[in-house]
């Protein structure tokens, strides 16, 4: 099985990720986790993407791309994955079905965790990241708001789209996870 989580900064992506891919029995990857540890390192992913993230702007297509196409690579992979942080604009949900054809895969559900823009930043703000000043978060959350309308259309018009209630208790929205995917 292979699901991406879509979703807003604190609407609960991450927390989901953590508690459904052990039942589901599949690995989950935070690409905002891999971001942020690549920039704490300072690889060479993360002097490249550091200048965005910083400035709560979105890591480049071609950038991020390539980035999931190497990632994908990964042998323990092979059973499934939960994806969450991407994709984040149809540009790149277009170039994952063209990564995954190429290995005969395909997405099978995109996961979105419905939250108003009060909760997402009131959640962001207690969560004391770095990258979660509020100058940071207003510029992510209006990149959210003009990409969201199409990746929901894109994988809507495919039949692939769960819309779950992202202000529900969190071990409610799993259990709706869990239960229209058979891992309960």
């Amino acid at each position: 099985m292979r699901l991406i989580i879509l979703g807003g900064p604190g609407s609960g992506k991450g927390t989901q990720l953590a508690v459904i891919q052990k039942p589901l029995g599949i690995v989950g990857i935070s690409v905002g986790d891999i971001l942020r540890e690549a920039i704490t390192n300072d690889t060479f992913l993360g002097t490249k993407a550091k200048p965005y993230v910083e400035k709560g702007e979105l890591v480049p297509d071609d950038f991020m791309v390539q980035l999931i196409r190497l990632g994908l690579l990964q042998p323990h992979l092979d059973s499934g994955w939960i994806l969450e942080g991407y994709p984040r604009t149809t540009v790149q949900a277009e170039e994952l079905d063209f990564v995954l054809d190429d290995f005969h895969h395909r997405v099978d559900y995109a996961l979105y965790l419905d939250v108003s823009e009060a909760v997402m930043l009131e959640r962001s703000l207690g969560r004391s990241r770095p990258d979660d000043t509020p100058e940071i978060l207003h510029r992510r959350l209006k990149h959210f708001r003009e990409q969201i309308p199409p990746i929901l259309e894109y994988y809507g018009s495919r039949g692939k789209l769960l819309p779950l209630d992202g202000t529900a208790a969190p071990e409610v929205i799993t259990q709706q996870i869990l239960h229209h995917l058979g891992g309960e």
